[in-house]
């Protein structure tokens, strides 16, 4: 074949590459990492139902019912709780089962706020409060999310910043594909056949 019936065969794929790329791309690959991802979002949900602080489960903080309000439960432990619901849960799951690069961005940005309002969640248990109150301290169910979360948050970080062998194998065809189009043009240009 002649470089011109090349060029011509190559283009009329340009696009089923470029769509098949942007496909692989969107994708992640956890690998091991997803089993340790499946066991901090297990780790999770047991810490829903585990002691948050005192009599106050992590549902009842999740909920603010009346176990909540007599534990004096604070906003940081309510904001906590509802981010290890919609990143760490949900959001991980979701990345999960799609395998969606997208999804594990949010899952991770979601992980790594929620992390800090859970070491935010247990400084506040361990301060004094209005008038020197001083409530329980924070129980197994806190001190157990804020781990998973962070663990949670490390693993999901590492997983979308990593590359998948495919995706590597796309990009150096890509970048083959933009050479040969280069030297192409420049032939063209100079008049070299």
């Amino acid at each position: 074949m002649k470089p011109t019936e090349d060029s011509q065969d190559f283009e009329q794929f340009r696009a089923d590459l470029e769509a098949v790329e942007r496909k692989i791309a969107g994708e992640i690959d956890p690998g091991v990492r997803a089993m340790v991802v499946a066991v901090s979002v297990f780790a999770l949900l047991i810490s829903l139902v585990l002691p948050h602080a005192g009599t106050a489960r992590g549902f009842d903080v999740l909920l603010y019912d009346a176990a909540a309000q007599t534990e004096h439960i604070g906003l940081p432990s309510r904001v906590f709780e509802w981010f290890v619901v919609v990143f760490g849960i949900g959001f991980s799951v979701l990345a999960l089962i799609t395998r969606r690069w997208v999804l594990a961005w949010i899952a991770v940005a979601g992980s790594a706020i929620g992390s800090v309002f859970g070491i935010l969640s247990i400084w506040h248990r361990q301060t004094p409060g209005v008038d020197n109150y001083s409530g329980a301290g924070p129980a197994v169910g806190l001190i157990v999310a804020t781990i998973a979360i962070i663990v949670l948050t490390f693993h999901w970080i590492r997983v979308v910043w990593s590359r998948t062998n495919m995706q590597l194998a796309a990009e150096e065809q890509r970048r083959l594909a933009a050479t040969a189009a280069e030297e192409n043009d420049r032939r063209k240009l100079f008049g070299d056949n």
